[in-house]
């Protein structure tokens, strides 16, 4: 999903960084698009970087990225940036590593993820422990990242989310599959001792009886939301809509023969229809 928003922009990215690239998933979806010549992967897992085996990988933390200003054209991350702590710093440093004109795309877990999960424990714990602890690490909710896109210095800035609800046999081989994606909790208030084997089996009896379907299984929600927005120059930032936010997104010389001439109505009315195909 993420890398196909890149074929719906019409430029070409030769220097690009991956920050936080797991094992190379990023990479291998890429193969070749977007103009894309040279391909960073950054990861703060020496043991996912290890994984890769080829290219240009590094191991470095999200917050404190290793980069020179003005050093990519691209910067992507994958299902990252729910786990970094200062999320606004970090977004000023990806923005300080773009050229101007450089495009951010980034997707991450929001709020609404695992919301039936949450409820769950939530009643358990308040049920048989009569107190409550962080079960799920936060999440950002997707109206405040456009701000926060803003604030790190971004123009264009661009939030939107897709809701991905997926379903099993019983809560359980949730919390296993959520274990082996290494999306389990690790907030620092979190309970250091183990659950409490009365308090889990509560919580996947409230999970069933509350959202089981008709078929008898499970619904786990996840809220997707991606992230896009440009650095620019220190110049005025182009309006939605405008001639100028056209021109970044299909540059003329992008678009091949047959084009109208630049700068005419013709020009940018054919502009706009391509952008509404690629809406729809």
């Amino acid at each position: 999903r993420l890398v196909d928003r890149i074929d719906d922009i019409k430029r070409d990215f030769p220097l690009a960084l991956d920050i936080g690239c797991r094992s190379g998933e990023v990479t291998q979806e890429l193969n070749g698009r977007g103009g894309i010549s040279t391909l960073f992967k950054a990861d703060i897992s020496s043991t996912m970087a290890r994984k890769i085996g080829v290219g240009t990988v590094l191991v470095c933390d999200e917050e404190i990225l290793p980069f020179a200003p003005g050093s990519f054209d691209l910067v992507l991350s994958n299902l990252n940036l729910h786990w970094i702590n200062d999320l606004p710093g970090a977004l000023v440093q990806m923005r300080q590593a773009l050229k101007p004109d450089g495009l951010l795309l980034a997707s991450m877990l929001g709020g609404n993820t695992l919301q039936e999960l949450r409820v769950a424990f939530y009643e358990a714990e308040m049920e048989v422990e009569k107190g409550w602890t962080p079960r799920l690490s936060p999440l950002a909710d997707v109206r405040d990242l456009g701000g926060l896109l803003q604030r790190a210095g971004f123009a264009l800035p661009v939030a939107d989310f897709e809701t991905i609800t997926v379903s099993y046999d019983n809560p359980l081989k949730l919390m296993h599959d959520l274990r082996g994606m290494g999306e389990t909790n690790v907030n620092t208030e979190r309970r250091k001792t183990f659950s409490r084997r009365t308090t889990l089996l509560r919580a996947v009896e409230i999970y069933v009886d509350k959202f089981s379907g008709e078929d008898g299984r499970v619904p786990a929600t996840f809220e997707l939301i991606t992230l896009t927005a440009w650095a620019m120059t220190s110049g005025p930032i182009p309006s939605p809509g405008s001639t100028a936010m056209l021109n970044l997104i299909y540059p003329p010389s992008s678009l091949g023969p047959g084009w109208p001439d630049p700068g005419s109505v013709e020009y940018y009315m054919s502009i706009v229809a391509k952008l509404n195909t690629c809406l729809e």
